[in-house]
């Protein structure tokens, strides 16, 4: 069963509010996360991730709330996050902040040594896996995210815009990374819609802090009312001033 929001209020010092009372659930399997510049993406994600927490309501995935400190440990243990600004760790070679990741979310140091080695082949980083993070690139640090996310086998992840500043040969790569994630549920959130079609089985629209559609790809192609369905024209439906 997804990640629930139940009735919750989100929002951050000095700001309006981002979410006043939100309450679905996200969809089983692949799902893109569309929506403008300042809808709520990011919170959304981080709230799901327990970063934040709700100042009304509950977050909860398999009857786990990650706001009970009880149950925070396993909850983070099931949820996987990338999020959008990914930072090398002072010293540390990829493969040691790949492990480092797996040990932070409660694996063993062997385990999380032993996993963070299929985790960057999954991502096509294994040649890289003794140069210092620091020296990487902006493309290769956004798949040591990717990696970090995978390593400890989470039954949900989460992704925000993980394929921002990728060149297209990293975005294909992406691709074939999300196709081999059967068995998880995945959320995307992103701003390209070229391979909506292909890669997702479920979309979910937010235009300010509120859940404009949540359902099928196929339904959501389907309200462009186009001959041949147009991802952007279903958006624009949906989304204000984007008409």
């Amino acid at each position: 069963m997804p990640i629930s929001f139940i009735s919750c209020a989100f929002g951050y010092r000095r700001g309006s509010p981002v979410f006043t009372d939100l309450s679905f659930r996200l969809p089983e399997g692949r799902t893109v996360l569309l929506g403008p510049n300042g809808a709520g993406k990011s919170t959304l994600l981080g709230l799901a991730a327990s970063l934040h927490f709700p100042s009304a309501g509950a977050v909860a995935y398999k009857g786990l709330d990650p706001r009970r400190r009880r149950d925070r440990a396993s909850y983070r243990r099931l949820v996987g996050w990338m999020p959008q600004d990914i930072r090398p760790v002072p010293g540390l070679t990829v493969r040691e902040q790949i492990g480092y990741a797996g040990w932070l979310k409660g694996m063993s140091r062997r385990e999380a040594w032993r996993r963070s080695a299929d985790a960057l082949d999954a991502v096509a980083l294994g040649p890289l896996a003794g140069r210092r993070c620091g020296q990487l690139s902006g493309g290769q640090l956004r798949r040591v995210g990717l990696a970090q996310a995978l390593v400890h086998d989470a039954e949900v992840i989460l992704l925000d815009e993980p394929t921002a500043g990728l060149d297209p040969g990293q975005r294909e790569r992406f691709r074939q990374v999300v196709t081999r994630l059967g068995g998880r549920h995945l959320v995307v959130s992103t701003h390209q819609t070229e391979d909506l079609g292909d890669l997702y089985e479920s979309v979910v629209v937010l235009d300010g802090g509120t859940v404009k559609y949540a359902g099928s790809t196929a339904e959501f192609l389907a309200l462009s009312g186009d001959r041949v369905p147009s991802a952007e024209a279903s958006y624009a439906l949906l989304v204000a001033g984007e008409a």
